[in-house]
């Protein structure tokens, strides 16, 4: 069980992300919040996996307060992308952005994809992001264990349905990590993953 602590300043915002993810079976709510004074010590009691923040409001004193939490896993929901630095944002333990608009089924998946150790954002906003071509540099470092996995049901030939059947998580998880393969090993298709793959020595056909 993944557990999952809210903070937004609006109480309807918070009861609306509350239902959203306590709906889902593999997570579950440990805490609500919207007073940014207190949200750090009450992380720290709770110890979520991941803290969903609605951050369309109040930008600049939320920071400073998120990089005073250790060892966090953070998805920013937001109207605002444009006054938020992202590599600032990435080094101080944000692992996720999505638009205000995000779909249930997208906040629900980026939560599983971040508590699996994947970085989760819109692909309006990969443009924006400056340290891009950094990760991209040295994939045999940047994918994790379960991106290796999965890149090898690729080459296998396996569809999203299948490698999910196989792995015991949801077809959205599959494609935030099918995501982020393409992402880190500069590829556009499922044949360049995989050609990639070989040619790095991450998988063998």
């Amino acid at each position: 069980m993944i557990r999952v602590m809210v903070i937004a300043a609006s109480v309807v915002v918070q009861v609306g992300l509350s239902s959203v993810i306590n709906h889902h079976p593999q997570l579950t709510v440990v805490g609500t919040t919207s007073d940014l004074e207190t949200f750090t010590k009450e992380f720290e009691q709770l110890q979520p996996d991941v803290l969903l923040l609605d951050f369309s409001s109040h930008l600049s004193s939320t920071w400073t307060k998120l990089q005073q939490i250790s060892e966090q896993q953070i998805l920013l929901i937001t109207e605002d992308i444009e006054n938020i630095d992202l590599e600032i944002g990435l080094r101080s333990g944000v692992r996720g952005i999505l638009p205000s608009t995000s779909t249930e089924a997208e906040i629900t998946a980026a939560i599983e994809a971040i508590a699996s150790g994947l970085i989760v954002l819109h692909p309006d906003y990969l443009e924006l992001l400056p340290i891009r071509e950094k990760v991209v540099t040295n994939p045999v470092q940047t994918l994790t264990p379960r991106e290796i996995e999965v890149l090898g049901m690729l080459g296998s030939g396996l569809g999203n349905k299948a490698i999910a059947k196989r792995l015991q998580i949801s077809e959205h998880t599959v494609k935030f990590h099918v995501s982020s393969i393409f992402q880190k090993l500069a590829v556009s298709s499922r044949t360049e993953a995989v050609t990639a793959g070989v040619r790095l020595g991450l998988i063998m056909l």
